[in-house]
C-alpha cells in the first residue's frame, strides 16, 4: 500500500493591525509552543487570583493582600503581552500589546491594581479564545490542501516501487491501494470499485469506477485495489491545480480587505491624537490629571480596532474555504464581492448547459417503416461501435424497451458509418448527405433520420429557477451553435435570453453590452474558446477542470461541474459579504459607544477591553460561522 504523506500546505492568514497599520501574522504570537500548553491555566490561575483581589478590595485592611494578588495575576495572565508591548514600544509600533501595557502600567501608576488585573485577565481569554477559533478555521480550510499525495506507487513487470509523485511521467502504470488518494491525473487500466470525489468536486456520493473512467488526483480510492495509467503530470494535475488556487488566492483582496488596510494608517494616528487631547485639555483646565489620564487610556484601549482587522479578512478567507467545500474554488475576495453583486449571468451552452453527450431528439421516416423498426435496425447495427452516436442510439431503444436484433458482417468506417447483414438486406448507419442527422439505410435507400440533440444537464433548469428566485435578473445563452438548437435549450433552461452563431470574439462583444446594460455580468464556460470572455467578464467561472486555458482565465472554477452549486456560490459570497458589513458595523458602533461613555467617565478600563477583545471574539466567531453553514 502506498504510503501517503499529504503535503502541508500553511494556509497562514495575514492581517494588518489596526492600531498601526503594520502586517503581522495573528496566530500565536505571543508565546512559542513549549508555552501553548501553560497558558490556559495560568489564565485559569489568574482569574482566580483577580477574583479574590476584587473581592477583598472592598473590605478594609486587605490592601497590601489585594495588591500582591493583583501583581500576580496581571503578570500570570499578561507577561506575555506585557513582553511583546515594551518591544513594541521600542520599536516606536502601537498596536494592541503596547496600548494594553501602557493601560496596565497607567493604571497600577494610578493604584488601580484590581482593574489592571481585570484588563491583562479579560484581554488573555479574550486572545485565547479568538486564537482558539481562528485556528479551528485555518485547519477547516487547510484541509483542502491535504489531497495532494506527495509519492506514487508505480507498477511495472509486476512489481512495485515507491517514487515522489512529481517524478512520475505520463503513460506511467501507477498501483493505488484501498483508502489511498490518487497522486495524479489519469485513466482506470484494471480494476473496478469506487472513489471518493468530494475533496475536489464536493459531491459525497461514490463514483463507481472501471477501465476506461477517468481519475483525478485528490480523489480517494474506495475498498479495491486499482492499477491507472497516468495522463498528466503532477505539476497539471487537478489537486495540484486547486491547491494553487487556493495558495493565490489571498493575492486578490477584495474592496473591504483594501479598505481595512487604508482605515488602519488613518485611524491610528486620530485615535492617538484623541486621546491625547482628552488627557490633556480637560487636566489643563481643570487639573484632575489622574482621571483624564485614566479616561483617555480607557479610549485608546477601546479604540484599538482588532475586530476589524482580524474578522474581515477572515470572513473572506472562510468564505472562500466553504466555497471550496461545495465544488467552487474562488481565486480572491474580491471575486466573493463580485459575484455577490452580480445580478447577470451568462452561459455557454455545450459542456455548460448541457452535457459533453448527445442524446436522440427524435426519429423521423423517411419509409413504410416505423419510427420502432427504424429505431431497432438503427440499435443493432450500432450494437457493437463505441462512437457516442451510436452509444446514444442503444440507450435511447434501451429507453423505448426496442429489443436487439442480431446482425451478421458487421463493419465500420470512421467517419462514415456502420454497416451490417440482416438475411439479404445490407443495413447501415451514418452521415448522408443534405439529411440533418444520421440516416438509416436498407440496400442503401434512407428509411429514416434519427435527430440527436446534445443532452441538457438535469440540474440546468432548477439552477436557473434558483438563480432567477435569488434576484438575478439576466440569464443569457451565448452559443455558436445554430439557432434551433439554441432556442431548444435556452427553452428547456428557462434563459430569458438567448444569443446563436457567435464567434468567440462575438461572445466578447455580447458580454460588452451585457455589462454595460446590467451593470456587470458573469460568464460560465467550459472550453478554450471561452478563455476570451471569462477573461473579460466581471467575474468569469469555468466549469470543471477539463480546459486549462478556462481554469486559468476564469477568477472562479466549479469544480463540481455540477451547476446547482452555482447558486449556492451567489448565496455564500452574499452571505459574507453580510458578514463583513456585520462585523464592521458592530464595532465601530460598541466602540463609539465606549469612547463616549470613557469621554464623560463613565466606562471602567475593563470595558474598554471587553469592548475590543469580547466584540474582536464575537466578530471570529460570526465569521468562522460561514465555514459551517449550510448553503
Amino acid at each position: 500500500m502506498a504510503h501517503e504523506h499529504h503535503h502541508e500546505h500553511e494556509c497562514e492568514h495575514e492581517h494588518a493591525c489596526g492600531c498601526c497599520g503594520h502586517e503581522h501574522e495573528h496566530d500565536h504570537d505571543h508565546h512559542d509552543h513549549g508555552e501553548e500548553k501553560f497558558k490556559l491555566p495560568l489564565l485559569i490561575g489568574a482569574a482566580i487570583l483577580f477574583t479574590a483581589a476584587f473581592v477583598l478590595h472592598f473590605f478594609d485592611g486587605f490592601f497590601i493582600l489585594t495588591t500582591i494578588l493583583s501583581i500576580i495575576a496581571v503578570l500570570a495572565s499578561g507577561y506575555d503581552v506585557i513582553i511583546d508591548g515594551v518591544k513594541n514600544a521600542v520599536k516606536l509600533r502601537i498596536d494592541e500589546t503596547t496600548l494594553m501595557t501602557v493601560a496596565v502600567v497607567a493604571a497600577m501608576i494610578l493604584g488601580e491594581f484590581v482593574e489592571a488585573a481585570a484588563v491583562t485577565v479579560l484581554f488573555g481569554f479574550g486572545e485565547y479564545l479568538e486564537d482558539l477559533a481562528v485556528e479551528k478555521s485555518r485547519r477547516d480550510i487547510r484541509k483542502l490542501a491535504d489531497i495532494r499525495p506527495d509519492t506514487a506507487v508505480i507498477f511495472e513487470e509486476g512489481a512495485t516501487r515507491e517514487v515522489p509523485a512529481e517524478v512520475v511521467a505520463v503513460g506511467t502504470i501507477l498501483q493505488i491501494a484501498p483508502h489511498a488518494r490518487i497522486p495524479l491525473d489519469g485513466v482506470v487500466t484494471d480494476g473496478y470499485g469506487t472513489v471518493d470525489a468530494s475533496s475536489l468536486t464536493g459531491e459525497s456520493a461514490p463514483v463507481s469506477i472501471e477501465p476506461g473512467s477517468q481519475l483525478m488526483s485528490g480523489m480517494l480510492n474506495g475498498n479495491s485495489a486499482i492499477l491507472m495509467q497516468t495522463t498528466k503530470v503532477y505539476a497539471d494535475s487537478a489537486a495540484t491545480r486547486i491547491v494553487k488556487l487556493v495558495e493565490d488566492s489571498a493575492k486578490n483582496k477584495g474592496d473591504g480587505e483594501k479598505l481595512i488596510s487604508r482605515f488602519a494608517r488613518i485611524y491610528t494616528p486620530v485615535v492617538v491624537v484623541l486621546a491625547v487631547l482628552i488627557a490633556v485639555i480637560p487636566s489643563l483646565i481643570t487639573g484632575d490629571w489622574a482621571t483624564w489620564i485614566h479616561r483617555a487610556l480607557v479610549c485608546l484601549v477601546a479604540s484599538c480596532p482588532c475586530s476589524i482587522v482580524i474578522s474581515v479578512p477572515l470572513a473572506y478567507f472562510a468564505g472562500i474555504g466553504a466555497a471550496s467545500k461545495i465544488g467552487m474554488l474562488i481565486k480572491g475576495g474580491r471575486f466573493v464581492e463580485t459575484l455577490a453583486d452580480t445580478y447577470c449571468i451568462a452561459f455557454d451552452k455545450t459542456g455548460t448547459l448541457t452535457e459533453n453527450h448527445i442524446s436522440v431528439k427524435e426519429i423521423k421516416s423517411l419509409s413504410n417503416y416505423s419510427t420502432e423498426e427504424i429505431l431497432e435496425l438503427a440499435a443493432s447495427v450500432e450494437v457493437h461501435s463505441a462512437h457516442p452516436i451510436a452509444a446514444a442510439i442503444r440507450s435511447y431503444a434501451e429507453e423505448q424497451h426496442i429489443s436487439v436484433r442480431e446482425l451478421s458482417e458487421y463493419s465500420e468506417v470512421p467517419a462514415l458509418g456502420v454497416g451490417a447483414i440482416d438475411g439479404n438486406r445490407i443495413i447501415t448507419c451514418g452521415k448522408a448527405k443534405d439529411i440533418d442527422g444520421i440516416a438509416v439505410s436498407v440496400d442503401h435507400e434512407p428509411i429514416g433520420v434519427i435527430c440527436l440533440r446534445e443532452a441538457i444537464r438535469p440540474e440546468a433548469a432548477q439552477a436557473i429557477r434558483d438563480l432567477h428566485d435569488l434576484g438575478i435578473e439576466g440569464l443569457c445563452l451565448l452559443s455558436g451553435d445554430k439557432d434551433e438548437n439554441c432556442r431548444y435549450v435556452a427553452e428547456q433552461v428557462g434563459t430569458n435570453e438567448c444569443y446563436s452563431g457567435l464567434l468567440p470574439e462575438d461572445k466578447v462583444e455580447k458580454v460588452r453590452h451585457l455589462k454595460r446594460d446590467y451593470g456587470s455580468c458573469a460568464f460560465v464556460g467550459d472550453g478554450i474558446n471561452d478563455a476570451p470572455v471569462l477573461s473579460l467578464a466581471d467575474c468569469g467561472i469555468a466549469m470543471g477542470l477539463g480546459s486549462d486555458a478556462a481554469i486559468e482565465s476564469a477568477d472562479m472554477v466549479l469544480s463540481s461541474e455540477n451547476l446547482s452549486t452555482l447558486p449556492r456560490a451567489v448565496k455564500l459570497c452574499r452571505s459574507t459579504i453580510k458578514t463583513v458589513k456585520a462585523n464592521i458595523a458592530l464595532s465601530l458602533a460598541v466602540k463609539v459607544l465606549v469612547i463616549t461613555l470613557a469621554a464623560v467617565g463613565i466606562a471602567p478600563l475593563w470595558l474598554a477591553v471587553l469592548a475590543d477583545t469580547g466584540v474582536c471574539l464575537l466578530c471570529v466567531l460570526n465569521a468562522v460561522r460561514l465555514i459551517k453553514k449550510r448553503f
